[in-house]
């Protein structure tokens, strides 16, 4: 990420912090969107709800760029999404940026 996208990240982090009372880093943020796709409130999750939270979040985020389409919501209310194309993950640091910027520019914070 460029200088302007960190301080994009920052800003949101702090604004985060001030809504939900800890400054998340990404694991957080990530969790943070899950449970608002999820669309359920804030509630207590077993250890599996949390990592298929993990997953929502990346799937939402994944979807502004084109890898994944919403499919709906199973009996539950649990949201699903399908891959409609490979990812093109390079090493963790690349994945850990394409994240960031996909919160930023979900969270309408987005430089691009």
């Amino acid at each position: 990420m460029n200088n302007s996208e960190n301080i994009a990240w920052e800003s949101l982090r702090k604004e985060l912090e001030s809504k939900v009372g800890i400054n998340p880093d990404l694991q957080g943020i990530l969790f943070l969107i899950g449970v608002q796709e999820l669309g359920k409130g804030v509630r207590s999750f077993s250890k599996e709800e949390k990592t298929d939270l993990l997953h929502i979040a990346v799937c939402r985020l994944f979807s502004q760029k084109g890898y994944y389409e919403f499919e709906g919501y199973d009996e539950e209310g649990w949201p699903h999404w399908k891959n409609i194309k490979k990812l093109p993950w390079a090493d963790l640091m690349k994945q850990e940026e394409i994240l960031k910027e996909q919160i930023l520019l979900y969270f309408g914070k987005g430089l691009r």
